[in-house]
């Protein structure tokens, strides 16, 4: 066959392969499709057995052709592989979805007991609590990725590479150099830098530390960082909307008192604490036998921090706070051990059901 066929044949193929995927709509369909016209056994790789019959200028041609033939089969191939996979997302709510909140269709069948229907985690439900109350407010609810960066972690948020606060804040590291978060203040950068004040925000989520674990202190544990950010913001300001906040959430006046604490990306810096609901202030292993727990470092925006998100400190303050949804969650139900929130025990979890 001469090289002017073979070539031909290549450009009829290539019309064919575009016609042909137009009907291929699932996986099996594009295997099917990608062996028809690229496999070892397809028309093209039969073409391709008769070039040594031909003169080298010839075959040259012909090869030219065939990988233009490839390449726009490629192209085809990609787009049909990403729009497959789109498709297959897209029906994921209709296909997979299952509501976990509603007991199965053979529930009645395998129990009589219809206590152990499952129940949202109080941490859920005080995060939810809060989240109605701070809306409320007119506080917009912020989120973030687990996995961050140093920057957003750290370098955004006023430590420098060497600080010593990274130490109070050892967290887990991947190989590429990320980090699991260990707060929720990485989604207040994040939202400086694509919101333009004055705006308030609240960045519940869950934080990861390298922590020595015991009665008040998890790896593993739910925050809920809050930021206001106008043109004028006090001390007074964030004081009178921590207490207005704990009082909301125990739905009377709790005893609270305010000490310096140091914290990079807020100065003033201060630690809200309010008196030990576990034990009324008399001391427990919660409260350190001190029957003061720490709920709520709380603070002005420091200046550096605001000026990594392009805002002038001059113009604008701020004030951050963070509350420990786990330790808020103890005082609520007298927990005396924040263990239990990770421990899996179904006894301790169905003392929420009601």
């Amino acid at each position: 066959m001469s090289a002017q066929a073979l070539i031909e044949q290549i450009a009829q193929l290539s019309k064919e392969a575009q016609l042909k995927i137009v009907s291929v709509q699932n996986e099996a369909d594009l295997a099917e499709f990608t062996q028809s016209y690229a496999g070892k056994k397809s028309a093209l790789t039969q073409v391709m057995k008769q070039l040594g019959a031909l003169t080298p200028d010839d075959r040259s041609l012909v090869g030219k052709s065939a990988n233009e033939y490839k390449e726009a089969l490629q192209h085809l191939l990609t787009a049909k592989e990403s729009e497959l996979l789109k498709n297959k997302f897209a029906l994921l709510k209709e296909t997979e979805f299952v509501d976990l909140s509603i007991n199965p269709p053979h529930y009645a069948e395998l129990t009589t007991d219809f206590s152990e229907s499952g129940h949202i985690h109080p941490i859920s439900a005080t995060q939810q609590k809060l989240e109605s109350i701070f809306t409320s407010m007119g506080f917009t609810i912020v989120d973030g990725p687990q996995i961050e960066n140093d920057y957003h972690n750290f370098g955004a948020l006023n430590f420098s590479d060497d600080h010593p606060a990274r130490d109070m804040q050892d967290t887990f590291y991947t190989q590429t150099g990320h980090l699991l978060r260990t707060h929720t203040s990485t989604i207040q950068i994040r939202a400086l830098s694509q919101m333009k004040p004055p705006l308030r925000i609240i960045a519940p989520g869950r934080v990861f530390r390298y922590e020595e674990i015991d009665a008040s202190h998890e790896h593993t544990f739910y925050q809920m960082e809050g930021m206001v950010v106008d043109r004028r913001v006090s001390v007074g300001n964030l004081l009178h909307l921590m207490q207005t906040l704990l009082a909301e959430v125990f739905e009377s006046e709790v005893d609270v008192r305010l000490r310096p604490g140091y914290f990079p990306f807020v100065e003033p810096g201060f630690e809200l604490d309010m008196k030990c609901l576990v034990c009324s202030g008399a001391g427990c292993s919660v409260c350190k036998h001190s029957g003061w727990v720490e709920v709520l470092p709380c603070g002005l925006v420091h200046p550096n921090v605001l000026k990594s998100a392009g805002l002038d400190p001059n113009e604008w303050q701020g004030a951050a706070f963070g509350l420990g949804l786990n330790r808020l969650v103890m005082m609520q139900y007298g927990i005396e051990d924040i263990r239990h929130f990770m421990g899996g025990k179904m006894s301790f979890l169905r003392q929420f059901g009601n």
